[in-house]
């Protein structure tokens, strides 16, 4: 980073932090199921998109990456990472960060629908990720045949 976004992460972190220790003398309301469900679709919408192009990119390339970059680096096809990627395209595309506090985004209520809304999304975005199957049938149809 550089030193002016050194500085801005260190401004919010002390912010954040500011209020973390004022808030801790109070008692808060847990989050409404409003903000319960702003969390899920925020951890949700990501993992859908991540979902999806990662099994869409594996079933589709996934054997010819893994015998030609795979052997040559050794590594295996799951080494990627496109989570952050896709992160960064929603927050691109204006999904908004739920507007909790900080002792409200430490409940196990916000924990659990945070994940829960990463398990949910990444299971709906791999079985849309698996369309490319649609097209694979032919092929073994054909062998078949021949043989």
């Amino acid at each position: 980073l550089h030193s002016t976004e050194r500085s801005c992460l260190l401004r919010e972190l002390h912010r954040f932090e500011s209020i973390a220790i004022a808030q801790e003398k109070l008692e808060v309301a847990p989050p409404s199921p409003g903000q319960l469900k702003h969390v899920f679709f925020h951890n949700a919408l990501p993992f859908v998109g991540f979902g999806f192009l990662d099994n869409a990119i594996m079933i589709a390339a996934g054997t010819q990456i893994e015998l030609s970059i795979g052997v040559i680096l050794g590594i295996s096809t799951m080494a990627g990472n496109l989570a952050g990627y896709v992160e960064a395209l929603a927050s691109r595309l204006g999904l908004s960060i739920p507007d909790l506090t900080p002792k409200q985004a430490d409940m196990w209520q916000t924990r659990l629908s945070a994940h829960l809304g990463k398990a949910i999304g990444v299971t709906i975005g791999c079985i849309l990720g698996m369309f490319p199957l649609l097209f694979f049938g032919d092929e073994e149809e054909k062998l078949e045949e021949k043989n």
